[in-house]
Parts: C-alpha cells; sequence; structure tokens
C-alpha cells in the first residue's frame, strides 16, 4: 500500500504537536463558497514523527514504517506498521493524505482542483487514535500552547511597488512606485518564515509580475510548501508564468476587473487595452485550472456596471469580491476618494443587492448576529495578531493599505524580533474595542466592520483611534436598509395569512 500528502495540504511541526491544514482555509473562493473545505487538526508528538516522512511523491508503508523506526527504535517494525497503516486511513477519511495500491493509483486519487468539476466534499469519521482535545478549535488550542502569543500565520509582501496600472482609487500614492525588493531580501525573508511555521503568503505590488525574479519567487515558494496568493492585474501573465503557477498545487490567484466595457475598465485602470489582457488572462488561468478570485471594487465608475463583472464570473465558476468602501491613499491625501460612491449610491447598491440576491440579507442578519456576542475586552482585528506586511523596502506594517504605520524592518532586525518586541505591534495587540467606545455605545455596531487603516488613511494625523464617520454612516445605512426589508417580508407574510 502506497499514502502521499494530499497535494493541497500543508503540514507544520511544532516538535511537541502537529498542524495539518487543508490550502482552502487560505485560497480564495470559488463559487460554491468553500462548503467543501477540509479543515485542519492537531495531532500529537507521536502523530508528529508519523507525519513527517509523509511528502507528496508516494510511499510504501515499509518504507514508511523504517523512517518511523528511526525515532522510535525501542518498538518493533509490525507494531509500527499497524499503528501507521490505522493513523494513515484515519487521515486518509479526514482528507488530508490519499493512498493506492499501486503508486499510480495513490497519484490518481490526488485530486487537483479543476474549474470542469467541483471538487466532491470529503465526508468525515473521527478516530480517536493519536487525536488531541478533538473539542477544541485549533486556534484555541494554539492560543493555550503558546499562552496568548500571538502566531504569524500570514504575510504579505509587496515584492515591488512598480505598477504599470494608474488606477484612480489605489490607496499607494503614484509617485511612490518606484522599485523592486532586492532578491536576496526576498528568499531571507522566506527562510525567516521556514522558521517561524509561516503558512500563507500574499505575493503583491504594484503589480508582481513586474519583477524579473517573479518566477524564482513562486519557485523558492513551493520549495518551502508555502500556501500562496498571487495580487496581480495579469496584464504581464505569459506561458512562463502559467508553467509555474501550474506547479504549486498551493497557490491562487486574485485579479481585479472593473467592468466588461473595456471603455470604462481601461478608464479605471488608466491603461489602454489593460480590460483585453486582463479577461484573456482570466480565460487562460481557468483553461489551466489555476484558482482565482476576482475583486471588482464599487465606485462612481461602474456602479451602474459592475453586476455584469459578476454575472460574467458567476458563468466561469469564479467567486467575485466586491466593496464600496474605498480607503485613502496611506500618506493622508484624498484625491483618489473622488471615485468613492455617496452615501444615496451606496443605498442603491445596497438595496440591489437585497433585492437581487436571496442569500444577501441572510448573510448580513448572520454576520450581525455574530457581532451580537462580541465584547468590549475583545481584540478589534487580526492585525498583528496572526498577519503582517512588509514592502518592497523591507519595511514591515501591520497590514494591507497602511503603509506609513512602520513597525521595524527586516533589513535592520529579524522578523520574528520585530514580531515579539516591536513596541508598535505591542500597541496595537494591546487595543481592545473598549478603546473605541463610540463604537462599544453604537446602536448600529453589529452592521459594522470598524477599520483601523480606515481611521489612520483619511485622518490628517493618521489618528487609528479616530473614528471615520463615513464608515459609521454605512453601518447605519445597512442596519436601516435589513430592518425596512424585515419589516416588509414580516408584512407579506402577515397578509397572506389575512
Amino acid at each position: 500500500m502506497f499514502f502521499k500528502l494530499k497535494s493541497n495540504v500543508m503540514f507544520r511541526n511544532y516538535e511537541s504537536f502537529g498542524y495539518i491544514t487543508d490550502n482552502r482555509n487560505f485560497e480564495y473562493k470559488q463559487t460554491n463558497n468553500n462548503e467543501d473545505f477540509i479543515g485542519d487538526k492537531i495531532i500529537s508528538e507521536s502523530g508528529t514523527v508519523f507525519m513527517t516522512v509523509l511528502n507528496r511523491k508516494p510511499q510504501t508503508i515499509d518504507e514508511l514504517t523504517k523512517k518511523i523506526n528511526k525515532q522510535f527504535t525501542n518498538i518493533d517494525l509490525r507494531t509500527i506498521s499497524n499503528d501507521a497503516k490505522e493513523f494513515y486511513c484515519m487521515l486518509e477519511r479526514d482528507g488530508f493524505i490519499v493512498s493506492g495500491k499501486t503508486m499510480q493509483e495513490c497519484n490518481e486519487k490526488d485530486t487537483r482542483f479543476s474549474y470542469k468539476a467541483l471538487i466532491p466534499g470529503i465526508i468525515k469519521k473521527d478516530s480517536p487514535l493519536i487525536i488531541m482535545h478533538p473539542k477544541k478549535t485549533t486556534q484555541d488550542f494554539l492560543g493555550e500552547y503558546f499562552k496568548g502569543k500571538p502566531q504569524l500565520t500570514n504575510l504579505h509582501l509587496e515584492i515591488t511597488s512598480k505598477c504599470n496600472e494608474r488606477c484612480v482609487h489605489c490607496y499607494i500614492p503614484h509617485d511612490d512606485k518606484v522599485s523592486h525588493m532586492d532578491p536576496d531580501l526576498f528568499y531571507d525573508i522566506l527562510e525567516q518564515c521556514v522558521n517561524m511555521r509561516l503558512l500563507n503568503l500574499t505575493l503583491s505590488g504594484g503589480e508582481p509580475m513586474l519583477h524579473k525574479n517573479f518566477c524564482n519567487f513562486l519557485n523558492k515558494c513551493k520549495e518551502y510548501d508555502f500556501s500562496v496568493n498571487v495580487l496581480s492585474n495579469l496584464t504581464l501573465l505569459n506561458d512562463e508564468i502559467i508553467k509555474e503557477m501550474k506547479m504549486n498545487p498551493l497557490l491562487s490567484v486574485q485579479v481585479s476587473l472593473y467592468s466588461m466595457d473595456s471603455n470604462i475598465h481601461d478608464g479605471i485602470t488608466q491603461l489602454k487595452g489593460s480590460f483585453e489582457k486582463t479577461e484573456n488572462a482570466i480565460l487562460k488561468l481557468i483553461e489551466n485550472d489555476i484558482p482565482l478570485q476576482i475583486s471588482c471594487p464599487i465606485m462612481k465608475q461602474n456602479k451602474n456596471c459592475y453586476v455584469e463583472v459578476i454575472k460574467w464570473a458567476e458563468k466561469h465558476k469564479i467567486h467575485v469580491g466586491d466593496d464600496y468602501g474605498i480607503i485613502a491613499e496611506y500618506n493622508h491625501t484624498t484625491q483618489n476618494l473622488s471615485c468613492r460612491l455617496s452615501m444615496n449610491e451606496i443605498k442603491e447598491v445596497i438595496n440591489d443587492k437585497v433585492e437581487n440576491d436571496a442569500k444577501y440579507l441572510e448573510q448580513i442578519e448572520k454576520a450581525a448576529e455574530k457581532k451580537k456576542n462580541i465584547t468590549a475586552n475583545d481584540f478589534v482585528c487580526s492585525v498583528c495578531r496572526s498577519t503582517i506586511c512588509i514592502t518592497d523596502n523591507g519595511n514591515v506594517y501591520p497590514c494591507e493599505g497602511w503603509q506609513d504605520y512602520v513597525v521595524g524592518n527586516v533589513k535592520e532586525t529579524f522578523l520574528n524580533d520585530i514580531w515579539d518586541n516591536s513596541e508598535k505591534v505591542h500597541y496595537l495587540r494591546g487595543l481592545r474595542n473598549q478603546d473605541f467606545p463610540k463604537c462599544t455605545e453604537c446602536p448600529d455596531k453589529d452592521f459594522c466592520n470598524m477599520c483601523m487603516v480606515r481611521n489612520a488613511n483619511e485622518n490628517p494625523k493618521g489618528d487609528l483611534l479616530e473614528i471615520n464617520d463615513f464608515f459609521c454612516s454605512i453601518a447605519k445605512l445597512n442596519r436601516e436598509i435589513i430592518l425596512d426589508h424585515k419589516e416588509k417580508l414580516h408584512l407579506d407574510k402577515t397578509d397572506l395569512t389575512i
């Protein structure tokens, strides 16, 4: 019998325990809303030894047993083989590994992502063998194990600030788009990430494909077994890049598409011909079964046609993220906000969504219901708790779009030292909802996603504690519209019963 780790699964060894996770926890959603998540699992120290000998190439149980025996020299091979079979079969039922009577059968069962058919769901069957703390969530376990010390799992790397587009709504000032990350710095950061047991990397810019080492960077990420998200306009996609992307089953792509009208799309990017290149590149990625998600920010320029992007994407089984909350540039200038929708325009968008998307109202209500359990002592967000960002010049900052709040530089200090010891990082981690009293006392708080970078970027002094009233108005609008529609539905049901 042959066994192998599935191509979309990652494993991290924490010595006294192991962590297994499905890459779809980090990959972009598909149109089935990722209902086929496998999830993640904590395994014990002995289970970790069993996992470390697995890789993405099929191995016989005898080969695996001999490797395990090097760690358990006082246990006979037969016992190890039987325990290993039982352990691997349990993990196969959970969807993390595959087996086969032959090497070929094992590889064929490792079904990779495809647009041609939805990946079948996994029927889970729990087994008590070597599994620890089955009643605790992974994050609860990690939090307790590390005594509340935040663990870096996601890193956003801007490998270049240069971009071939000049999008009118961009939060990065165009005058700052001038340089590439030095390859040696990139590789050094990756090695540090390996030591920190990082899981997910986002490679962005600027336009990341402008970097001459882009393919080499992707290859190194694959070598280190990182999940990789690429944020790109795809106008520079070529066969070499596609080939490298296809070789990494832990890779996905996010691209912005603003309109199916080329004049509107090109007007937003200020690059003539960009729509045709981006559309063709999206179709090329679909043809090559490379997972992607479309981002479609809603602004004045495309407010009357963004729905066509959603329809086009759904036709091709691509998930679309749309948002009308454009943020100011990180240097606190606000000229890009001339593209932002007015409150009346946002009201029209929300009403259209409620009327035309049966799930939208339900999603908003569920999100609001979850927020009712949030307390004043809860953390504001995941900033500097599981994620952080690095620019092309080595500056480390809290999250995408917040580049003027520098918490360190990896050219001067190791990333783990910044993560553990930066005063600014500790300040942000120390913030709680109660530090924003205007929010905790607000009747609209369940319909709001208060964001510190939105506060800081739009504030002339970069004050992250000064609440941005524009987004307060959106929260109020959401609550009023949702309540109005619920009342309308109630009245309609009442009329039917009379």
